[in-house]
């Protein structure tokens, strides 16, 4: 198993959420809450308002998101919907936990405030204007900003 941090539209009450709890999908366990140790730009993109975190460690805030338990068929069908490795890239990040709610057999539970690493999907094919765009810490389809997630089907 391995642990995912996600930030956007698969976060509970997001609208993608229910992707990580379609066992055609694989499997999932909601594991906790955590924030990014370092700063990173989280944008909102035009078109289809979707989130992208910029892979420019030190500029936006620290972002908030959610820490989950994934199976090898589930780390695959994300790799497959965020589109690794040209739209997103699946690369590590340093953590602080706020909640954790997981029982991850034989392995730690970690504590508020503990540090630990994942995996995120961050991206470093971005249009030359993203840096550019408001940075937000956590993400909302329903957010002050205004910009509702639109759907789009893969081709």
């Amino acid at each position: 198993m391995t642990r995912v941090f996600v930030y956007g539209t698969l976060k509970k009450g997001q609208p993608n959420n229910y992707r990580m709890f379609d066992s055609n999908n694989g499997k999932a366990e909601y594991l906790g809450l955590a924030f990014s140790i370092q700063k990173y730009p989280l944008v909102i993109t035009p078109e289809y308002n979707i989130p992208y975190l910029l892979n420019i460690p030190g500029q936006g805030h620290r972002v908030h998101g959610e820490i989950y338990k994934v199976d090898d068929q589930m780390l695959k069908f994300l790799d497959d919907f965020e589109s690794v490795p040209t739209m997103y890239q699946r690369t590590v990040v340093q953590l602080e936990v706020k909640e954790w709610v997981g029982k991850m057999e034989g392995e730690e539970m970690l504590s508020p405030g503990s540090i630990t690493e994942m995996f995120v999907y961050t991206t470093t094919t971005y249009e030359p204007d993203w840096p550019s765009l408001p940075c937000y810490e956590s993400y909302d389809s329903e957010g002050d900003h205004g910009l509702k997630y639109k759907y789009k089907e893969k081709l």
